[in-house]
C-alpha cells in the first residue's frame, strides 16, 4: 500500500501503530466464522480481538511519544494532565466484525490541548484493513486515501444526495429523535445507507462517496479522525443546531459545502419533532 511520504513524524508513527494491530485483527477476522458453531460463541473473542488490538496501539503510541495521554473505547484515558492526546477506537464496526462482513475499521485521531477546556483535532487516520484503504489527514495538509488526495462530493441537490448514518441504540429518546429525522429526509433524497462503521462512514464523506452523514450520541473515539478528515477534504461539520458542540456531545452532521445546511436543517427540525411529541406525551 503506496502512502504520501508527506505524513508528519507523528502520523507516520499513527500509520504504523494501525497496520500492526490491523495484521492481528485480520487473523482474528479469519477465525470468526468458524466460532459462530461453537458453545462459547464468537462474541466472546472478538471482545479479546478488541482488547488485544487497543492494546497493540497503545504500546506502539506510547513507545513514540511516551509523554501523550491516550484515550481509548476499551481502556479509558491515560493521565488527566495532558498537552497531546492520541483518540483511538481500535475496532469500529464490532458487530460487522462479529458477523464476517468486512466492513470495520481502526481509528486514531490526534488532539492538542490549546487551553483550559480548549482542544483541537490535528490529525486523524482511519483504516479498512479487509479492503487495505487507508484515510489520514492532517490540518492544513489535506486529506489522502492512500496516496491520493481526497475531496467532498460536488453534488448540490438532495434529490440525488446519499447519505449515510447510525441508529442510536442506547437511549429511547434519541431513538425517536432519529426516527423522526429519517422520516423526514428519506422523501428527499437518493438513498440513506447505515452499514455499521460511523469511522468508515465520515471517511466516505471525505472520499466523496457519500454526499452526508449524521448520528446522534456518538463517542469521541468514534469521530475524532473522521472529523479531521472530513475537514481537510472540504467537508463542512457542525452539530445540528449549527454550533461546534459536535465532537463534545457526539451529535454530528457533515457534508460538502451545499448540501451540509441542508441536512443539518431536516436532522434539527426531526429532533425538535421528537422532543415537542415526547412533552406533549408528559403533559397528559
Amino acid at each position: 500500500m503506496a502512502v504520501s511520504p508527506r505524513l508528519s513524524p507523528a502520523m507516520s508513527v499513527v500509520v504504523g501503530a494501525v497496520q500492526k494491530a490491523a495484521r492481528r485483527l485480520l487473523r482474528d477476522f479469519g477465525e470468526v466464522e468458524n466460532l459462530q458453531v461453537t458453545s462459547k460463541g464468537p462474541g466472546d473473542f472478538v471482545s479479546q480481538a478488541d482488547l488485544r488490538a487497543e492494546q497493540t496501539l497503545r504500546e506502539e503510541l506510547s513507545r513514540a511519544r511516551p509523554g501523550w495521554a491516550f484515550l481509548g473505547e476499551e481502556g479509558g484515558q491515560a493521565d488527566g494532565d495532558w498537552e497531546w492526546r492520541w483518540v483511538v477506537d481500535p475496532l469500529d464496526g464490532t458487530t460487522n466484525f462479529l458477523h464476517g462482513i468486512p466492513h470495520w475499521a481502526i481509528s486514531v485521531g490526534i488532539e492538542k490541548r490549546l487551553g483550559p477546556n480548549q482542544t483541537e483535532l490535528v490529525g486523524g487516520c482511519i483504516y479498512n484493513p479487509a479492503g487495505n484503504e487507508l484515510f489520514w489527514a492532517e490540518k492544513g495538509m489535506g486529506a489522502y486515501l492512500n496516496d491520493k488526495r481526497l475531496r467532498v462530493s460536488a453534488r448540490r441537490d438532495m434529490v440525488s444526495a446519499l447519505f449515510a448514518t447510525g441508529i442510536p441504540f442506547a437511549k429511547v429518546q434519541r431513538k425517536a429523535e432519529f426516527s423522526a429525522t429519517l422520516g423526514r429526509l428519506m422523501p428527499q433524497v437518493a438513498g440513506v445507507r447505515r452499514f455499521g462503521s460511523a469511522a468508515l462512514d465520515l471517511a466516505w464523506v471525505a472520499a466523496g462517496r457519500y454526499d452526508g452523514f449524521w448520528e446522534l450520541g456518538l463517542n469521541k473515539w468514534d469521530i475524532a479522525a473522521g472529523l479531521v478528515i472530513v475537514k481537510e477534504a472540504g467537508g463542512f461539520v457542525s452539530d445540528p443546531n449549527g454550533g461546534d458542540q459536535h465532537y463534545e456531545t457526539g451529535d454530528v452532521v457533515v457534508g460538502n459545502q451545499a448540501l451540509h445546511p441542508k441536512l443539518r436543517e431536516v436532522v434539527a427540525e426531526g429532533i425538535a419533532a421528537a422532543q415537542a411529541a415526547r412533552a406533549s406525551i408528559a403533559e397528559r
